[in-house]
């Protein structure tokens, strides 16, 4: 359990010193992470798993900044969690059965998907970019 947590804060730490740079300043994110909503305000879907009953609950992460969600545009399913608040928010993904994650090209969705993987989710996917989300 230790070491799990150890190979968790590593590949943090690995997330947040390979994230894509960002064009916004510090006072432009302090701003823009006060408009970042709870996952339980925004949409998600469930999808059925084939052959079974059984519902799987699902979510597609957004990991981009604010600025880039709000001015780059962004999937109407999509929730927005930030890279950088990724970790002190993973729990709200718990509930979660399948994780689809999208940034701006896939390099932080990549990283994303790693780190979650890394801190027990199973179904994770980097669907690359935002455009890539599938809303049906």
């Amino acid at each position: 359990m230790k070491n799990l947590f150890y190979a968790g804060a590593l590949t943090l730490a690995s997330l947040f010193t390979m994230s894509c740079t960002s064009t916004s300043t510090t006072a432009e994110s302090n701003a823009n992470n006060s408009n970042t909503t709870n996952i339980e305000a925004s949409s998600s879907s469930d999808t059925s798993k084939i052959g079974t009953s059984d519902a799987v609950k699902s979510i597609i992460v957004d990991v981009r900044t604010q600025g880039e969600w709000d001015n780059d545009g962004h999937a109407p399913c999509s929730t927005l969690i930030p890279l950088d608040e990724l970790e002190k928010r993973v729990e709200e993904l718990r509930p979660y059965g399948k994780i689809t994650v999208v940034c701006r090209s896939g390099g932080r969705a990549g990283r994303a998907a790693n780190y979650l993987k890394s801190v027990g989710f199973e179904d994770v996917t980097n669907a690359g970019p935002w455009q890539n989300a599938n809303c049906e």
